[in-house]
């Protein structure tokens, strides 16, 4: 390794891995991150802050595009959205949470695959919609649910979700990563063009499409016994 190799600036890795582990504020985790590894690199400090402020200035509008789509969200579930989604697909006999979530799945791949993605989302999708409606398709079958099936299904709605958001986006030519991988790969002299990485996801889409409806149908089994246990450990108790 050649001795004139500045390492310091590495140590942003260590303040973000140790910021995480501790579960400080993100945001601040972030923002310490950035200047320490400015400062390791021999950054000025005034060089620094102007910047921050910069990035600031041109992303000012940014919170407004979140933070929006967030109250209106908010609002909506103040007014029962949740509880009508639950009471929809209650009354859809046929209904579990393992082919609910399946066809949510599926339709968040296709999506993604053209480039839709921000029709999902765990703010707007997973928490007011899907995740209830799990639970409600889950509790017309057995009755009340316990907070541990409960926290069960709504880590499995949130899983679907990621699995069908990033499987599926990989198939959209002009998604960001593909575009990085063909440049990296033409400045190492290999030339590929983005509709060929981007039709090379589609196995991949199809295998992890598989795999996790898998895992879905096999959810549907799994909350029947563990609902089963549940009752009959407290019917034990009772007596």
């Amino acid at each position: 390794m050649p001795a004139d190799i500045n390492l310091w600036p590495l140590i942003g890795v260590l303040i973000i891995i140790a910021g995480f582990a501790l579960r400080f504020n993100p945001m601040l985790v972030v923002v310490v991150t950035a200047i320490g590894t400015a400062l390791a690199a021999g950054f000025p400090i005034d060089k620094v802050l102007a910047t921050i402020g910069t990035g600031f200035v041109k992303t000012r509008n940014l919170p407004l595009i979140i933070l929006l789509p967030l109250a209106v969200i908010g609002l909506l579930e103040r007014h029962g959205l949740r509880q009508h989604a639950q009471n929809w697909i209650s009354s859809i006999k046929s209904a579990t949470a393992g082919r609910l979530l399946i066809v949510y799945l599926a339709a968040r791949q296709l999506t993604a695959a053209i480039g839709l993605t921000s029709l999902g989302g765990h703010p707007q999708m997973v928490r007011p919609l899907l995740a209830p409606m799990a639970e409600g398709a889950t509790e017309a079958r057995y009755g009340k649910l316990s907070q541990k099936v409960r926290d069960k299904l709504r880590a499995f709605s949130a899983a679907t979700d990621n699995v069908g958001l990033f499987f599926g986006e990989d198939i959209f030519v002009a998604f960001g990563a593909i575009v990085l991988m063909t440049t990296f790969l033409k400045e190492a002299g290999i030339e590929v063009e983005p509709i060929h990485v981007a039709l090379w996801g589609i196995p991949t889409a199809v295998c992890a499409f598989v795999i996790h409806a898998v895992r879905l149908r096999r959810l549907d089994k799994v909350l029947a016994r563990e609902i089963a246990e549940e009752k009959h450990n407290a019917k034990g108790e009772q007596a």
